[in-house]
C-alpha cells in the first residue's frame, strides 16, 4: 500500500522527536513542516528533507495530509484543531497539554463529539518499551488485582502531570476517575510556558475501587538530581501479590511470585532510545486506527479530555476545599477562582 503522508505543524524542539520516528516508520512518510518562524522552518526542512510552508491551512490543502502531527503551545491548539476537523484530515497527533483551562477544554469536548478527525495525544510514554512490559505483568493475572497507585512528578501539571496520569490509568486497565481530592498551592507557574499550580498533590479514586496519590512539583521525591527536576517521573502499581515501578530517567521493576525483574536507565542515550521507541510505537498506533476503526489508540482525545476533566476537578477541590465528583461540569469562571486561591495562600 501507499505511505500515509505526514505533515508538522510547530518547529520546535518537540518536533524533532515526532520527525525521528519516521526514520523507523515504514507505512509513513513525512512530507512537509509548517512555522511562523522562518529560520526555524527552514532548517526543519533542511534537516528533514521536506517542504516548508509559512502558513498552516496552506500546508494542508495543498499537502493532502492524512496524519498532521500539531506540535505548537497550547494557546493556539484548539483554533489549529478545529481547522483540520473542518478540512476534513484523516488523523492527527497533538502534543500535550491539549488545555489548561476551561473554556479550551470545553471547546474540544465539542470538537471530539462532531468530528470525524482521529485525534490522538501525543502521551506518548504509554508506548515506552518498559512501560509496556510493567503493563502487561499486570495484566498476566500473576501480580493480581491492583490495589494502590503512586504517581509522582518534579514538574508541574501541564508540564509532566498529564503523563503521569495517563501511564497510572494504563496500568489500571484505563479505569476511569471517579472522585478526586487535592490542594494545589504557588502561582509562579500559572503564567508560564504551560500554565499550571507551582505544586499539586490530590488522592484519586477509580472506578474499580482503586485509590492513586498523585503528586506534582516540589513535594515529589526525586529520582536522580533535585535540582533537575523535570528528570524525575515515576509510576508505582501495587497489587496483590506484587508490584511495578517505572521511573522515566531511573530505575524500573517486576516483583511478582516468579521472582523480580529489574533494570534502569544508564544515561541520557538509554533514555532517548526509549523516548524514541515510544514516539514510534504511538506513530504506529495512529496508523494502525486510521486503516482500522477498531484500534483505538490508548491516548485518544476523548480519553484525554476526561483526564483532563480530573485536573479541572482537582482545581475546583483546591477552590472549594472538598472532594470532587467525576465526571465534574466545571464553572467557566473556575480559573479565575484558582488564580485568586492560589495568590492569596
Amino acid at each position: 500500500m501507499d505511505k500515509h503522508r505526514c505533515v508538522i505543524l510547530g518547529c520546535g524542539g518537540r518536533a524533532y522527536w515526532h520527525a525521528s520516528a519516521y526514520k523507523r516508520i515504514a507505512r509513513g512518510e513525512l512530507v512537509a513542516c509548517c512555522d511562523l518562524v522562518a529560520e526555524r522552518r527552514e532548517k526543519f526542512a533542511e534537516e528533514f528533507g521536506i517542504t516548508a510552508y509559512a502558513d498552516a491551512l496552506e500546508i494542508i490543502q495543498k499537502e493532502k495530509p492524512d496524519l498532521v502531527h500539531v506540535v505548537t503551545p497550547p494557546n493556539v491548539r484548539v483554533e489549529l484543531m478545529t481547522m483540520l476537523s473542518d478540512e476534513k484530515v484523516p488523523a492527527c497527533i497533538v502534543e500535550k497539554p491539549i488545555a489548561y483551562q476551561v473554556k479550551d477544554w470545553r471547546a474540544l469536548v465539542d470538537l471530539e463529539a462532531t468530528s470525524a478527525t482521529k485525534f490522538g495525544v501525543n502521551a506518548q510514554f504509554r508506548y515506552h518499551p518498559v512501560l509496556t512490559r510493567c503493563r502487561e505483568a499486570l495484566r498476566s493475572g500473576k501480580l493480581g488485582k491492583v490495589l494502590f497507585l503512586d504517581s509522582s512528578a518534579g514538574s508541574t501539571m501541564c508540564d509532566q502531570g498529564v503523563h503521569i496520569i495517563d501511564w497510572a490509568m494504563s496500568l489500571n486497565e484505563d479505569a476511569p476517575v471517579v472522585r478526586v481530592f487535592g490542594e494545589a498551592s504557588g502561582d509562579k507557574e500559572m503564567t508560564g510556558r504551560h500554565p499550571s499550580p507551582d505544586t499539586t498533590v490530590a488522592q484519586l479514586l477509580f472506578a474499580d475501587g482503586v485509590y492513586g496519590l498523585w503528586n506534582l512539583g516540589y513535594t515529589a521525591p526525586r529520582v536522580v538530581d533535585k535540582e533537575m527536576v523535570w528528570m524525575h517521573c515515576r509510576v508505582a502499581a501495587f497489587a496483590e501479590r506484587g508490584r511495578t515501578l517505572f521511573e522515566e530517567f531511573g530505575r524500573w521493576e517486576i516483583v511478582s511470585p516468579d521472582g523480580i525483574e529489574k533494570g534502569a536507565v544508564a544515561d541520557m542515550e538509554a533514555w532517548a532510545e526509549g523516548n524514541h521507541a515510544a514516539q514510534t510505537n504511538f506513530t504506529n498506533a495512529m496508523f494502525d486506527w486510521l486503516e482500522d476503526d477498531g484500534k483505538l489508540p490508548g491516548t485518544n482525545l476523548k480519553r484525554s479530555l476526561e483526564q483532563w476533566n480530573v485536573i479541572l476537578g482537582l482545581y475546583a477541590s483546591t477552590v472549594y476545599r472538598k472532594p470532587i465528583d467525576i465526571p465534574f461540569d466545571p464553572p467557566d469562571d473556575l480559573w479565575e477562582r484558582l488564580k485568586e486561591a492560589l495568590a492569596g495562600a
